[in-house]
């Protein structure tokens, strides 16, 4: 359902970052965290995307600790009147045509989504594309991916995405995700290992988007995301690193999945 998860892009991020041409072709970059770039990420504070939403993001559950990114959930009496605040980050830049990956862990926990994707949409005065990796922490042992194209799932309905079986569980250990986007094509990799590709003018996008980090929670779409089970305290996605490598280049970066196909 990832729809639902991405209104984050709200009109106060409107106000900060300007809208992004159609496929503008932003530089290739790599961020290991040792420090959170303020020039390159945008945090999400103060807001929540709508009454689906158990939490509201807070920019004191984004942080970067021994070299990794942080993205939290947490309980918390005064966020916005909700009882938990959780972390959503973006980049300031939209990226065109490319390779989009991340290496990450997630916590457990039913009712919680924990996603890294790419979006951008009217809020920049674009549609709505996106391009999807969510594990649904009632079971870390599988991922979705899907794709949005002017606010259509490229997989048909909203919630409807593609199911992928991890190689381990993802709150046992860091799993690396990639997507690349090329005219007419998306592949998608789970440990360099290719799961998924869509070809489909319906399920490719054709606008320059953001990249983003969330964690969230819901008590109301169970069907989905599973009965919300209140953590016993702050639990938090950890992002080793993330990287985009634009269209024509190759092996960046070591652990690029660029480098494992070459």
């Amino acid at each position: 359902m990832p729809s639902v998860s991405r209104l984050a892009a709200s009109a106060i991020v409107a106000l900060c970052c300007l809208a992004t041409p159609a496929l503008a072709q932003s530089a290739s970059f790599f961020d290991d965290f040792d420090t959170l770039n303020g020039q390159r990420w945008y945090v999400s504070d103060g807001w929540a995307n709508g009454a689906h939403q158990n939490c509201t993001w807070s920019a004191g559950q984004v942080k970067t600790q021994d070299g990794r990114l942080k993205v939290g959930f947490a309980p918390s009496s005064g966020a916005g009147g909700r009882k938990y605040a959780c972390g959503e980050i973006q980049t300031k830049t939209a990226f065109g045509y490319g390779t989009f990956e991340a290496r990450l862990k997630t916590p457990a926990g039913s009712g919680l989504n924990a996603a890294f994707f790419t979006y951008i949409g009217p809020q920049q005065g674009k549609p709505h594309d996106e391009l999807d990796f969510e594990i649904l922490l009632k079971d870390t042992s599988v991922v979705e991916t899907t794709s949005f194209v002017n606010g259509v799932s490229g997989d048909g309905e909203v919630g409807s995405g593609m199911s992928h079986q991890l190689p381990y569980s993802s709150d046992s250990d860091f799993v690396n995700f990639a997507v690349t986007w090329t005219p007419g094509r998306l592949d998608y990799y789970i440990n360099n290992q290719l799961v998924r590709t869509m070809t489909e003018s319906y399920q490719v996008p054709n606008n320059a988007m953001r990249i983003f980090f969330s964690l969230w929670g819901t008590d109301t779409l169970s069907e989905w995301m599973g009965s919300f089970a209140p953590p016993s305290g702050p639990i938090a996605m950890d992002v080793d690193w993330v990287a985009f490598t634009a269209q024509g280049e190759s092996c960046a970066f070591p652990q690029s999945v660029l480098c494992a196909l070459q």
